[in-house]
């Protein structure tokens, strides 16, 4: 029997910082993880997550956190990119996103196939390929939550949740921790540099750019800068529940996202003297910090024991989704996405979106951006592909593969 503490949104936001600074000095301590861009938030999330385990499996006491400032400043962060998102960083976009989108749908049925294959080599019951592909590394916890039932009840599989679970978790873990690798090696390898560090910030700050001291940043720019992100999520939620009402399901980060786009791009030509904060110091501060309280509340509240019991199938399917992924980055995604800084900072990205999530992905591609210069177009890209197409595409194939 488990001791279980709920602990509440506030306490849980204020932990979450305190793993961040922790993943932070570690991360300064540890040459290794900082030269292979290793996010702090996934450092320290990952070792809270850790601790978790440990208080269940010696003490028997659960720890579950309040979620709810999360989710909210997920929307502070894609509102953030989308108000980054010039016209000419979508012109140049279009290109690259249709590549990225169709490498992407292609791995989605090589992910599938993988699956299969591990599967049928192991014996496993029908209907676990299903979990051990899309459905849980490219899907997520989410898309595992809606899809588990239906597998369960097609194939009477009554640990389809905690297997898909367990997959959703494992992929999560080793989606933080193989994109900065991936890209460091692809950077050094080819000799690529990014934009100067002096250029105007797009997602977060360089480490060179944080050691600025420069007063350009006050609480007036902060303020009117929060201002216009809470009127971006404001003009976002009734378009999201038109949206929903019509019957279309996008998430509604989506949607604050490509709401910010469309006020950037309008909002300076109609008023040409209003102060906007594209590429501002301060959006760069806001995006960061949303995007590693996010990552580490996420990573700190994953319920590792998911993975206990699974035996040796998970590990080895889920070593050989990790495998696969890494070569296609190498070899197929970078070379056919450019062969520039631009690709391999999508290369970073793509392994959130082979395994993991598209937070995870946005916080591999910041560690390396911080360490090598801005790229503009691999942030908005990225998150159109994983976030919107992906999704659809990901829901056909999962429907043709629960049917018995």
């Amino acid at each position: 029997m488990y001791t279980a503490i709920q602990v509440p949104g506030f306490i849980a936001v204020t932990l979450a910082i305190v793993v961040f600074f922790i993943g932070a000095g570690i991360n300064a301590r540890v040459a290794a993880f900082r030269n292979w861009n290793i996010p702090d938030a996934v450092t320290g999330g990952l070792l809270a997550a850790l601790v978790t385990l440990g208080l269940r499996t010696v003490l028997d006491i659960e720890i579950n956190f309040s979620l709810d400032a999360r989710d909210f400043l997920l929307l502070y962060f894609f509102a953030g990119i989308g108000l980054n998102a010039k016209l000419s960083d979508l012109a140049a976009g279009g290109k690259p996103f249709l590549i990225l989108l169709g490498l992407t749908l292609v791995y989605l049925v090589l992910q599938n196939g993988v699956a299969l294959a591990g599967a049928w080599a192991l014996d496993l019951p029908d209907g676990m390929a299903v979990l051990l592909g899309s459905a849980a590394l490219i899907g997520g916890h989410g898309t595992v939550l809606a899809w588990a039932p239906i597998v369960g009840q097609n194939f009477a599989l009554t640990t389809a949740a905690e297997v898909g679970i367990a997959s959703a978790t494992l992929g999560l873990v080793l989606a933080s921790l193989i994109g900065g690798p991936i890209a460091r090696t692809i950077i050094q390898r080819d000799r690529l540099n990014g934009t100067p560090l002096g250029a105007e910030p797009v997602m977060g700050l360089t480490h060179e750019q944080q050691k600025d001291t420069r007063p350009d940043i006050d609480h007036i720019g902060l303020m009117r800068t929060i201002l216009v992100l809470n009127l971006v999520i404001l003009i976002a939620y009734p378009i999201h529940a038109a949206i929903t009402e019509a019957g279309i399901k996008l998430p509604l980060f989506l949607i604050c996202m490509l709401t910010a786009i469309m006020m950037t791009n309008i909002v300076p030509k109609v008023a040409p003297t209003l102060e906007w904060p594209t590429r501002s110091r301060a959006l760069a501060l806001i995006s960061d910090l949303s995007l590693n309280v996010f990552l580490c509340m996420s990573l700190m509240s994953m319920q590792l024991w998911a993975l206990q019991g699974l035996g040796s199938a998970l590990a080895i399917v889920l070593g050989a989704q990790t495998l696969v992924a890494a070569v296609y980055i190498l070899f197929v995604v970078y070379p056919l996405m450019g062969r520039d800084y631009d690709a391999a900072v999508i290369s970073a990205g793509f392994s959130g979106i082979a395994l993991g999530a598209t937070p995870t992905a946005i916080a591999n591609m910041s560690a390396v951006t911080k360490a090598h210069g801005p790229a503009p177009t691999p942030f908005i890209i990225l998150p159109l592909v994983s976030a919107f197409f992906i999704d659809i595409a990901n829901a056909v194939v999962i429907t043709f593969l629960t049917t018995p």
